[in-house]
This record gives structure tokens, C-alpha cells and sequence, in this order.
């Protein structure tokens, strides 16, 4: 089973000439499963499902953010609407969304997207979600992942395939929230609940950095991994086990940037049919 997550930039820059980038990265990944975030709609139509219906990935869902203003005055007044989404090759059985707290910070009305992805071995639970941006809302970030790891709890357990979290965390990997969020170098939000950075089962020597300087739309600074999988622990009969870890989308197709970010690519043991 090969899962993405992608932040795609929602309208800025070129964007439809992006999308079409987007499209080409997307198809040359031939994922099984894609978390997107900042992804827009705006009237009938739905960046989410437009690449859902090119993909061949029949069944999708979003989820809009509650406030999109902050992305709307930044275009000069453009009213599209911001939120995260999933596509999937399989039916989606059941979805929720739970909105995130802005912990003292900026507002977004931000939200995490639940889809219960029905495969032929199983249901397999997915999360994606997308957390406060500024650099010194780390604080903010972690009310975020304790809200998440509330919502994984209530949704994402009872079956054998473990619960996969993908998103945009906008933090480092060494950061409070994104341990907190793993529960292994610090005390869980719920007790006994821990994730593990599907990264940690990369090649030590692969380019890592999902936020990186040399792509077209930065401006000089540091290049980090701000994008993540995590996945609970395997099922019993392997379910959920890392095979490979990469990131894409690092680099110009026919001259176009696809996004600001890189994407993150695993590949998961489904188990088998039952």
C-alpha cells in the first residue's frame, strides 16, 4: 500500500500551471492513498476532486478549515476556501473531522480529517491534518497534537491495521509537538498511545528536507522535514510495517515548481484478504 502526504500550496504563485505539475508528480508516485493539505475549493469545483477523478482514485473526501481569511487577504481577496483531503483508491467507509484549538495562537479554525479506508484486507484508519504555521507557535502546535491524539484514540483503533497520521506539522522533527505527538521521547497525550515517524526506516543518507532552500518559491534558510507519516504499531500479522520511505516532489516539472513542499512517499504491509 503506498501512501503520500503533500501540502500543496493552496492558489499561490502559478497555480494553474501548478496543478497540472501537481498532477504529473502525483501520477508518476501511482499512490494508493494521498493526504493533501492546503488544498482549495472554491463554487463547484474541488482541487481534491479533480486530481482524484485524473488519478483514477475513486473515492475522496475534504475537509475545509473554519477561517480562511488569512489565506484569502494574502491573494488579494481571493475567496477560495482552504482545508486538507484525502483520495483513495478504496471506499471510504466512515470520516469525521474534529477542529483544532488555536492554543494561544493564530486561528485558522484548522481541523484534522478522519476516512476510514475500507481495503480489501481491512478497514485501515487515516488521518491528515494540517498544523499552525508561524515558527514560534510551537506551544499552539502542541494543544493541536493533543486535540489529534484525542481523535485517534476515539476513531482509530479496533481493527488490525494501526491508525496512519499524515500531514503538514510545520515543525521539526526534534520539536515538542512532534514527539509529543510520537509519545516515545515524552509522556503521550493518551496514556499508552505512541506513533512511530514512519522517516525513522529512511535510508540516514537520503535527502530528507520537505521544506527545503532550493526550492523555486524560497526565499535563503534552513531546509527541514516540517511533512510526516506516522503509524501506530504493526498489526499481528504485520499490517502497517514500513517497506520504504522517501520523500518527492522536490524539483521543477517543465520548468514549474509543483508546491513550496516536498511530499513524503511510504510503502505499508496491507496484511492479507480475509
Amino acid at each position: 500500500m503506498r501512501v503520500l502526504t503533500w501540502n500543496l500550496w493552496w492558489r499561490f504563485g502559478p497555480w494553474d500551471a501548478r496543478r497540472k505539475a501537481i498532477l504529473a508528480v502525483l501520477r508518476e508516485q501511482r499512490p494508493d492513498v494521498v493526504a493533501l493539505q492546503e488544498v482549495w475549493a472554491r463554487e463547484e469545483e474541488n482541487l481534491a476532486g479533480w486530481l482524484a477523478q485524473e488519478l483514477g482514485l475513486a473515492h475522496w473526501t475534504w475537509a475545509p478549515f473554519a477561517d480562511p481569511g488569512n489565506w484569502q487577504r494574502r491573494t488579494e481577496g481571493d475567496t477560495s476556501d482552504i482545508g486538507v483531503a484525502v483520495l483513495s483508491r478504496w471506499p471510504i467507509g466512515e470520516q469525521a473531522v474534529v477542529r483544532l484549538p488555536a492554543g494561544g495562537g493564530r486561528d485558522d479554525g484548522r481541523v484534522a480529517l478522519y476516512a476510514r479506508l475500507d481495503s480489501p484486507t481491512g478497514p485501515v484508519p487515516l488521518f491528515t491534518t494540517h498544523l499552525n504555521s508561524p515558527p514560534y507557535d510551537s506551544g499552539a502546535r502542541c494543544e493541536q497534537v493533543r486535540t489529534l491524539a484525542r481523535f485517534v484514540a476515539d476513531k482509530g483503533w479496533g481493527g488490525d491495521f494501526p491508525p496512519v497520521i499524515a500531514g503538514d506539522l510545520n515543525a521539526w522533527p526534534d520539536s515538542d509537538e512532534v514527539r509529543l505527538l510520537g509519545g516515545y521521547r515524552t509522556a503521550p497525550p493518551v496514556p499508552r498511545q505512541c506513533f512511530i515517524d514512519a522517516w525513522e526506516y529512511a535510508d540516514p543518507a537520503a535527502p530528507a528536507a520537505t521544506w527545503d532552500s532550493s526550492n523555486g518559491y524560497h526565499t535563503p534558510g534552513p531546509s527541514v522535514r516540517i511533512d510526516y507519516i506516522h503509524l501506530g504499531r504493526p498489526g499481528p500479522h504485520g499490517e502497517g510495517a514500513v517497506r520504504a520511505v522517501a520523500r518527492f516532489g522536490h524539483g521543477a516539472v517543465d520548468g514549474v515548481w509543483p508546491s513550496d513542499h516536498a511530499g513524503v512517499r511510504v510503502d505499508l504491509a496491507e496484511g492479507t484478504a480475509r
